[in-house]
Order: structure tokens, then sequence, then C-alpha cells
């Protein structure tokens, strides 16, 4: 049983890695779209849809669907690092309960 939970997490984790990383590539890409054309905007505004809606998509009309694919990208980035910890710390709580064993 222990064998099988701890390739189990390995494998868990190892997936959520690689698409971490694959996330972040294509963030990165999109970034470096927004960054050329000057696009600025906060964490606040990542956050906030209503915030991004009003302040900074009027602002850059051109650079709608790159900014809201941005976001997009940043957010499932965001919830992908939580599923990682949390694998991280499930691992972790699998070896302490089978260490004394």
């Amino acid at each position: 049983m222990f064998i099988f939970l701890i390739a189990l997490v390995w494998g868990l984790f190892g997936a959520m890695l690689f698409l971490n990383l694959y996330f972040r590539i294509r963030v990165f890409k999109v970034y470096k779209k927004l960054v050329q054309n000057r696009v600025e905007f906060g964490a606040s505004h990542i956050f906030n849809a209503e915030k991004m809606q009003a302040e900074i998509l009027p602002r850059y009309p051109h650079m709608q669907e790159e900014i809201q694919t941005f976001v997009r990208y940043m957010r499932y980035s965001i919830r992908m690092a939580t599923v990682l910890i949390t694998l991280i710390t499930l691992f972790g709580a699998i070896l302490m309960y089978y260490r004394n064993e």
C-alpha cells in the first residue's frame, strides 16, 4: 500500500509539474507580447475582473484578447501551483504516517 501511495503521489506531482511548466511557457509568450506593446496593469487587475474591465481593457482595446489570455493563464497557473503544494503536503503526510512501519 505504501509503495502504491508513493507512486501515485509522485505520478500526480510529475504530471502537475509538467502542466505547470507548460502553462508558464504559454504565460511568458503572452507576457512578451504585452511587454512589447507596453501594456501595464497590476496584480489587483488580474484578480478583479470588474476592475480589469473598467480600467485596463478600454485603455488597450487592440490587446484585449492577449490581456484576457494572460489573466486566464495566470489564474490557471496559480491553481496548479496550489495543487502542487497540496500534493507535496500529501506526500509528506504519507511518509510521516508510514515511517514507523
